[in-house]
């Protein structure tokens, strides 16, 4: 479950809030002026988010591999992105 809270309650009850999300596994969406601005999730959550991220890169990197054409050299690549 994901929780909102503004800034400044999230500063007032900041050790609270850091157990809760370390040990209660709860999520909490830092909000100000009413906008959701930040989020604190657990270490587990944070984890799985970046394998789901790492699984649609490699998945993408796949896709390109199969277009058609010819590849661009990583010089020529790394130039043009300015890398």
């Amino acid at each position: 479950m994901i929780n909102k809270i503004t800034t400044a309650d999230a500063r007032k009850k900041f050790s609270n809030i850091i157990n809760r999300v370390a040990f209660g596994e709860e999520s909490f969406v830092l909000t100000r002026r009413g906008e959701p601005i930040a989020a604190l999730v657990s270490l587990k959550e944070l984890k799985l988010l970046q394998e789901i991220e790492d699984q649609i890169d490699i998945e993408d990197a796949w896709k390109a591999k199969k277009e058609p054409g010819d590849p661009i050299p990583w010089d020529e690549l790394k130039k043009e992105l300015e890398l």
